[in-house]
């Protein structure tokens, strides 16, 4: 049965480390007969969440931006992959701002399998854990997630350094089992 994949890219370097796995995971997800599409976050024009409440009451967004497309596409995804690369042992600014605007509808992102993506300079797995505890908080608001795989793409720090690392089949053996 195909799944339509979702994968958000929030690497701010086209072809950075954190992006090149997100291609494997793509080529992983089409190589299995799935719909699978990726959104580089850097080509979205995404604001950050003013705090306005708006949202509260069940209302839209009140900002006019590329979010409400983005956030539709979580909405009707079975699978959504969350990459970034690692900055100071957290997740970057593009991947934070697109978690806090889901505010608006995050209720609405059920039952879906979530696979994250991170790229770091340091070879450590076990210091990615913040990073990934940063995904699992916004996970841990949804109904019914599936953390389904963790793709650590650890020692990787100027452009193309993943190339050849295990991580890079690690992403692409995910994306053809979503």
């Amino acid at each position: 049965m195909s799944k339509n994949v979702l994968i958000l890219s929030a690497s701010p370097r086209k072809g950075g480390n954190s992006d090149l796995l997100c291609d494997e995971f793509l080529k992983g997800s089409l190589d299995a007969g799935n719909k699978a599409e990726k959104i580089f976050l850097k080509n979205k024009n995404i604001g950050y969440c003013t705090g306005c409440g708006v949202c509260f009451g069940g209302k839209p967004c009140s900002q006019k931006d590329d979010m409400g497309e983005v956030l539709e596409k979580m909405i009707d995804a079975d699978v959504i992959v969350m990459a970034t690369p690692v900055y100071f042992y957290a997740m970057n600014g593009q991947m934070k701002t697109l978690i806090d605007r889901t505010c608006a509808r995050y209720q609405e992102i059920n039952n879906k399998e979530f696979y994250f993506i991170v790229a770091a300079a340091d070879g450590s797995k076990a210091l990615m854990q913040r990073t990934i505890e940063e995904f699992r908080g916004f996970t841990y608001c949804l109904s019914n997630p599936k953390e389904k795989g963790i793709v650590y793409g650890t020692g990787a720090w100027q452009i193309g350094d993943i190339k050849g690392k295990p991580s890079m089949n690690e992403a692409y053996t995910f994306g053809k089992n979503a």
